[in-house]
């Protein structure tokens, strides 16, 4: 990490802008942070333990260590206060390099949802009906993350996704949106935990599915409680592999499309025959069967790409969040061509529609629209490397997770709704009580032992998904809030140190499309006739985060939005811009390298 330095700083009675005192510097450094010099009138056995204690970045509060001077400089100090009192740390570290962030942000989309999900859309809506869901869908990706990369970067803070729908919205959106959004990524830790046993099912089932449930939720727990740092490099190398296996799939299937395999040259031959477009689903018209086909394959596009928005929860511990997010939010469009569209697109050429194996449900790599074209190009090893890679995959995803969920809970007990023992991290900065609840909920993957539990699981799915796509709407809706408050403020966005494209129009046009995928999500639940489980199973969530809300508004009685003048954007902002950052620039071809490509 770069090294950078601020100037401690005190409030005036009569101001609340923060005075400058040039001689009290503090050094902030991976390890440490020191006091380097001070001229205040301190007592000399407090400064010789002021120059003996170390404190951890970013472990305390730098305000907290000014006021602390300035009234020992003030009033002296007891012999009493010359014991050190217990505290707790309750800042998470700012060790994510910008090649963590931008590879964190990768790796969050790519998972389960990419390599066996899209087996669902190509049967039911073929391979071009299917590919114009996954464009129209990114297109909407592409302005959730905009909106999120300018908020980001203008006041980088730890799970912002949640901290801004309470500051530009209300506190009632706030609360229920940052438990919902925590509760996603639990249930979604618990859902990749019981995929890793049935991915590994694909090569033997000597071993019960619950003890690997159990042997993965152990370890990726404890992976949790590394320092943060470790988990980005963690995250990194496996995002590495990710990109590479993808890549070089993409260049794999080039060429069995054009002759490479005992199949001969390929080409559009699957578009001509079964077709381009699939039987589409529920009705006996040809034509209105194919479009709710088509609308099923946008409701699976939207789960398949949650995700991207995870750079906005890395964004209070990335190294310079003001150069890191930025970066990994303009990559985010490439993403989606490469590892998405690209990916669908041969997926469409090579495999047909109505190919049984897609629906297979013996493993959930048979299924894999991947592995079914490379075993129709006959070569024999690959679909076990590449079944590896999707148990890596699922392992770092799970890991995410965790991750996620316990930095969602951390960002509430901070603004003091969650208990305040959430707060406290350890001293590698990891929030570990935010950890312990969040995998907890991760055994909830023993559900799938039973078959009579797969009612429940299917329940905790959609919970997670749906609460994933409530969490988009909160971003746009609270994007456009905060234009709205630089408006009111005389700020203009060109000043900004990211500036979002196509706004504010990208922002409504991404929240009206998220807000109909939200409630027409379900609509099989009516069809042909309605099912009231079918009906609670889709929109569960909704109703979970309606009495969230109304809760919420009880308590707080607040407002339904902020007033636009009592729009908070300074808070966390100001702190930000009192540092002078000073980044550590690449130096050897392999950092440069990295710096390029994450």
């Amino acid at each position: 990490m770069g090294r950078f330095r601020n100037m401690l700083s005190r409030r005036n009675d009569s101001d609340d802008e923060a005075a400058s005192i040039p001689d009290n510097t503090v050094e902030y450094s991976n390890d440490k942070i020191e006091v380097l010099q001070t001229e205040m009138p301190i007592a000399a056995d407090d400064n010789k333990s002021l120059k003996k204690k170390k404190y951890q970045s970013n472990g305390f509060d730098i305000h907290s260590l000014s006021d602390t001077l300035a009234h020992r400089g003030s009033h002296g100090m007891d012999d009493d206060d010359t014991e050190e009192a217990e505290v707790h740390d309750t800042q998470v570290k700012r060790a994510l390099k910008e090649r963590h962030t931008s590879m964190i942000a990768l790796g969050g989309t790519i998972g389960t949802g990419l390599f066996v999900g899209i087996a669902t859309p190509l049967t039911n809506s073929g391979p071009v009906g299917s590919l114009i869901a996954y464009i129209f869908m990114g297109s909407i990706v592409y302005f959730v993350t905009q909106s999120l990369g300018e908020m980001a970067t203008f006041i980088p803070v730890t799970s912002s996704i949640t901290v801004f729908s309470k500051r530009f919205l209300s506190p009632a959106f706030g609360v229920a949106n940052g438990y919902m959004y925590w509760f996603n990524w639990a249930i979604t830790y618990a859902v990749e935990i019981s995929v890793v046993g049935q991915v590994i099912q694909y090569w033997t089932t000597a071993v019960p599915l619950a003890a690997w449930i159990a042997i993965f939720w152990v370890l990726v727990t404890l992976m949790n409680f590394f320092p943060v740092k470790i988990y980005g490099e963690i995250e990194f190398w496996v995002a590495a592999i990710k990109v590479l296996a993808i890549v070089g799939y993409l260049i794999y299937a080039l060429v069995i499309v054009c002759g490479g395999s005992h199949q001969g040259p390929i080409g559009f031959r699957y578009w001509r025959n079964p077709g381009p477009w699939g039987p589409g689903i529920i009705s006996s018209d040809k034509n209105e069967a194919r479009f709710l086909g088509w609308v099923s394959s946008l409701v699976n596009a939207a789960f398949t790409y949650q995700g991207t928005e995870l750079v906005g929860i890395t964004a209070g511990e990335a190294a310079n969040p003001r150069k890191a997010v930025p970066r990994a939010i303009n990559k985010v469009v490439f993403r989606i061509v490469i590892f998405y569209i690209l990916s669908l697109f041969f997926i469409g050429l090579l495999v047909p529609y109505n190919d049984p194996r897609l629906t297979s449900t013996t493993a959930v790599i048979a299924s894999s629209p991947f592995v079914i074209s490379i075993q129709n190009a006959g070569t024999k090893a690959l679909p076990h490397i590449f079944n590896a890679v999707v148990m890596v995959t699922v392992m770092s995803a799970a890991n995410s997770n965790v991750y996620v969920g316990s930095r969602v809970l951390y960002a509430l007990a901070q603004t003091g709704n969650a208990p305040k023992v959430y707060t406290y991290v350890t001293r590698y900065g990891v929030p570990y009580m935010g950890v312990i609840t969040t995998a907890a909920l991760g055994l909830l993957a023993f559900l799938v032992v039973n078959n009579n539990a797969n009612t429940a699981f299917n329940w905790l799915i959609n919970i997670s998904t749906l609460a994933g796509l409530c969490a988009w709407v909160f971003i746009c809706v609270s994007h456009i809030r905060f234009m709205a408050a630089l408006k009111y403020r005389g700020i203009s966005r060109d000043d900004l140190p990211f500036k979002a494209k196509f706004m504010p129009y990208g922002a409504y046009y991404a929240t009206f499309f998220i807000t109909v995928i939200i409630f027409i999500q379900g609509f099989q639940a009516f069809s042909p006739k309605f099912s009231v489980s079918d009906f609670f199973t889709s929109y569960i969530s909704l109703i979970i985060l309606a009495v969230l809300f109304a809760g919420c508004q009880a308590y707080y009685r607040c407002r339904f939005f902020w007033k636009v003048e009592d729009i908070d954007i300074d808070t966390d902002r100001r702190e930000i811009e009192a540092i002078v950052w000073e980044d550590d620039e690449p130096k050897t071809a392999w950092d440069k390298f990295w710096a390029a490509v994450a």
